[in-house]
């Protein structure tokens, strides 16, 4: 029998028992997998929002959705929800949604501009099912033949804790213990064991760091460089508290915008996830956490956790024989929810470009190629949000509305102020709706539009814009409460701790 290849895990959290369960899940038979990490280490387990590419991550490993949504207290999600983000008092939902009917001619808000330019149309969030069933807290997973685009609100620890329980099902060994030391091999440069305390080592073959922020292995054993994005993105800090539930939970994410900085206000079942994101270069600890505290409803249920970070990532994730998957690849603050997102498809990249030969260096290129690109496109999707606020009202908001920003953002947003033109990014990750929504939720309106709107006479452009008005009310109209479809998909029972 073929040797199995052994494959250690450093670390724990989402990340490593992600990692853990879905190499298990689908590499077993080929290999031997460890996971080491210490219970005296916490991991930062405040994750809790989602995008939709989570629900076909979690079919291609088997993971019944109800069960997952039950384990992890989960709500769904059909969006975000910013408040102030554009000027103080005005908000807009990024939906997940579908708005109109494009052609293979022009994006659907092309048609929507043309209409808005003869003095009807409406507003651009009648178009789209998900968007008005988040305003109105309405939710199932189709209506008729039609899936809704959705996502989940989750609690990240508990997430972890039963990704562990199905990954020890599967063989999985889990070893307790800090790691004090890496071993590296002086000719090849490949990492060949952890040293642990009490003086116990653990060998393996590859090695995956789910070290976290910390990057034990890609960062310290290996020093592969940190490209840093604090001058794109400058919060470095966030707070973060649980509340009791004060009522129904509302089927999207809250981003509350504030002079320091945001909030996030994430509803689960059985309790809130609440925090701010803020840059210590415009706002102390002290004043964050009382702009936090003073902007929450429901009793805390935990000690506020104040979280230290640096937006960057690692330029090459994947070096000689270690990957670091999560945190320790590196950091896009949680705006639109993609840190889960991007250890996933991390995931999938390797498990694709597994090096089961030894051979590495091809497959190493690739994975950096597609992982760099993909944490670009992230990248430019924040750094739209603060770069088009109208604020004026702090430092905080003059330094993003006048700061400089990426060439591939600044050549997107040239583009749509010209003519509305939009398209997906490379790696197909936020799609067209997706950049319309936040373009113009922000205030940025095209000085042209596409002319495919006057192919119609204006009477027939109308005609199809009501249709398309009407078939989302009928829909919306058919849609249960958010709490009722899940008291009765994916009910648990209520929980007194965390």
């Amino acid at each position: 029998m073929e040797k199995k290849m052994r494959v250690i895990i450093a670390g724990g959290g989402t990340a490593g028992w992600t990692t853990a369960h879905c190499l298990a899940k689908r590499l077993s038979n080929m290999l031997e997998i460890i996971l080491v990490e210490s219970d005296q280490i916490g991991t930062v387990g405040v994750g809790e929002a989602t995008i939709p590419t989570m629900r076909r991550f979690h079919q291609f490993f088997g993971i019944d959705e109800r069960e997952f949504m039950r384990e992890t207290q989960a709500t769904f999600k059909l969006g975000i929800d910013f408040v102030n983000w554009s000027k103080p008092g005005e908000s807009y939902i990024h939906s997940f949604g579908d708005i109109g009917e494009s052609t293979w001619l022009a994006g659907f808000h092309q048609y929507w501009l043309e209409a808005k330019a003869n003095g009807f149309g409406g507003s651009l969030e009648d178009y789209c099912l998900e968007l008005k069933a988040a305003q109105e807290g309405k939710f199932a997973t189709k209506v008729g033949d039609k899936s809704l685009a959705y996502a989940f609100h989750m609690n990240a620890t508990a997430y972890a804790k039963w990704l562990r329980k199905k990954s020890e099902l599967l063989g999985v060994q889990r070893v307790e213990g800090k790691i004090n030391e890496i071993t590296v091999d002086p000719v090849t440069g490949n990492i060949t064991s952890l040293e642990l305390e009490h003086d116990r080592q653990v060998a393996g073959d590859f090695f995956i760091d789910c070290s976290g922020f910390r990057g034990l292995l890609l960062g310290d054993a290996l020093d592969v460089e940190f490209e840093d994005w604090s001058h794109w993105i400058a919060s470095d800090r966030a707070w973060a508290v649980q509340t009791k539930k004060t009522g129904p939970p509302v089927p999207y994410t809250s981003a509350i915008a504030h002079p320091i900085g945001w909030q996030w206000h994430i509803p689960l079942q059985t309790r809130t996830g609440n925090g701010l994101v803020f840059s210590s270069k415009f706002c102390s600890e002290d004043d964050a956490l009382k702009t936090l505290l003073g902007n929450i409803t429901g009793e805390t249920t935990t000690e506020p956790r104040l979280l230290k970070f640096k937006t960057g990532r690692r330029i090459n994730p994947w070096h000689k024989n270690c990957v670091a998957i999560g945190l320790a690849s590196g950091f896009i603050e949680p705006l639109e929810s993609t840190s889960i997102h991007l250890i996933n498809t991390s995931l999938v990249r390797l498990m694709n470009l597994f090096p089961f030969s030894g051979e590495m260096e091809s497959s190493t290129e690739r994975f950096n190629r597609e992982t760099r690109l993909e944490w670009e496109a992230v990248r430019d999707f924040i750094i739209l949000h603060y770069k088009q606020t109208q604020r004026d009202d702090s430092e905080f908001w003059n330094y993003y509305r006048t700061m400089d920003i990426p060439d591939s953002l600044a050549h997107r947003l040239e583009i749509f102020k010209e003519n509305g033109y939009v398209w997906e990014d490379e790696v197909n990750l936020f799609r067209t709706h997706s950049w319309v929504q936040v373009m113009l939720g922000q205030g940025l309106i095209p000085k042209n539009h596409h002319g495919a709107g006057r192919m119609l006479p204006p009477k027939e452009l109308k005609r199809q814009l009501d249709g398309m008005i009407t078939s989302v009310d009928q829909d919306l109209a058919k849609l249960p409460s958010h709490s009722d479809f899940i008291k009765q998909y994916c009910p648990v029972v209520e929980l007194s701790d965390n």
